[in-house]
């Protein structure tokens, strides 16, 4: 395998000269901070949470959820973070930051919509995940949260972007991208994760989830682990429902790399169906 490549300063250099790279948010920061000391605090990721009312009502919302259900209901942002652990928390806060970083130029409804599909699809790989050794939850809901997250920089930088790539395969995206551009949402969501003191695996999976090696264990960029959880992205696409109907042919590739069955895929299916209600 070869070794995986980090971002070049010219590269880095280029994309930053160009496009507004949103900074990290104080409060995920301030969280990301806590949450990594030897002994996080959980009364002080409370407030901090606290501090945010649509962080709080999120936390407490997937606290309820049907993937953390527990004996009774949930009604403070103490017992969410108690209930949700430390892992989970951090998922919240990024999810929460990623939907309240306002870019203008780009209508709220069509802002709404990207979110409500990265945070389906970041669901979807969360469960998937879980069939998977050695891929955490957590890590396939972050990344599958980041994995397109620079797709509404470019529209708000390029105001033709969303009609240039109508019609456009997700892989095929990349080669327009950087026809018409000089830059990818690859790049572009690998410096955002980086910016944001996203994780190394985050960043490198973002970097490079569109190169055509990505599962070839001698030519990718990406180790087993993040060529784990691209496949996961990959197939959580698919099983994010459009027009009513799971499609897989698109993740074919990832379904073979992870090697996964028409009964794990059935299973994927009804728990996200599950998690919804």
């Amino acid at each position: 395998m070869e070794t995986a490549q980090e971002l070049s300063f010219d590269e880095m250099g280029a994309i930053l000269d160009s496009i507004d790279i949103p900074a990290c948010p104080a409060v995920l920061t301030q969280v990301m901070t806590e949450a990594q000391r030897d002994d996080p605090d959980i009364k002080v990721l409370s407030r901090i949470i606290s501090s945010d009312v649509g962080m709080s009502a999120y936390a407490i919302k997937l606290a309820n959820s049907a993937l953390f259900r527990g004996s009774g209901p949930v009604s403070s942002v103490a017992q969410a973070v108690s209930r949700l652990g430390i892992r989970n928390i951090l998922c919240t806060v990024v999810a929460v930051s990623l939907r309240n970083n306002v870019i203008p130029g780009i209508p709220a409804d069509v802002l709404e919509r990207f979110w409500d599909l990265a945070g389906a699809q970041a669901l979807a790989a969360s469960l998937i995940a879980r069939k998977v050794r050695g891929v955490a939850p957590d890590v396939a809901y972050t990344y599958a949260l980041f994995h397109h997250a620079a797709i509404p920089i470019l529209m708000r930088r390029f105001p033709d972007y969303s009609k240039q790539m109508e019609g456009i395969s997700e892989d095929a995206r990349v080669d327009q991208e950087e026809r018409l551009y000089s830059c990818n949402h690859a790049v572009v969501g690998a410096l955002l994760a980086r910016n944001w003191g996203l994780s190394p695996v985050i960043i490198n999976c973002n970097r490079h989830h569109h190169d055509g090696s990505r599962y070839a264990a001698k030519k990718s960029c990406l180790t087993g682990e993040e060529q784990a959880l691209v496949a996961i992205v990959h197939i959580a696409e698919s099983a994010v429902e459009r027009e009513g109907a799971v499609n897989w042919e698109p993740a074919k590739e990832a379904i073979a790399y992870l090697g996964l069955d028409d009964d794990d895929l059935a299973d994927i299916v009804e728990a996200l169906s599950c998690c919804r209600n």
